[in-house]
């Protein structure tokens, strides 16, 4: 994920019901994504999914729970906000099976958009 080619990050957050989560999967990955693909401004996609975790933080370890956070995240990289009003993006969201057979059975849904911010004068990234 190059964020200098993708300015903004649009996230996509949501659970699934347990009966439809490969059903989920599948759509997601043959359609969903390919559809938003090709709307013009999104430059790349990646799905990601939440863990728990231990962090050595304060001289200490803590346990950090996923709780409430939702399960499945997909990440958009986009040109600008303007891509999610765009005809092409809504007719994107609408295509396939995701309306009809996987929406409805999602839930937690939580959207972010993130803007990049200019590097660090040092780089953020190991070479």
């Amino acid at each position: 994920m190059n964020v200098e080619k993708a300015p903004y990050i649009f996230i996509a957050a949501m659970d699934v019901d347990p009966e439809k989560e490969a059903l989920f999967h599948e759509v997601y990955d043959s359609e969903h994504v390919p559809a938003l693909l090709e709307v013009p401004g999104v430059i790349w996609v990646r799905r990601l999914q939440a863990c728990d975790f231990s962090l050595a933080i304060g001289a200490g370890l803590s346990r950090i729970e996923r709780g409430q956070t939702p399960r499945w995240h997909a990440l958009y990289g986009i040109e600008s906000p303007e891509v999610l009003k765009s005809a092409a993006w809504s007719e994107a969201i609408e295509s396939g099976r995701w309306s009809s057979q996987v929406r409805p059975f999602t839930r937690h849904r939580r959207h972010t958009l993130l803007h990049a911010m200019p590097p660090c004068p040092d780089a953020n990234e190991k070479e």
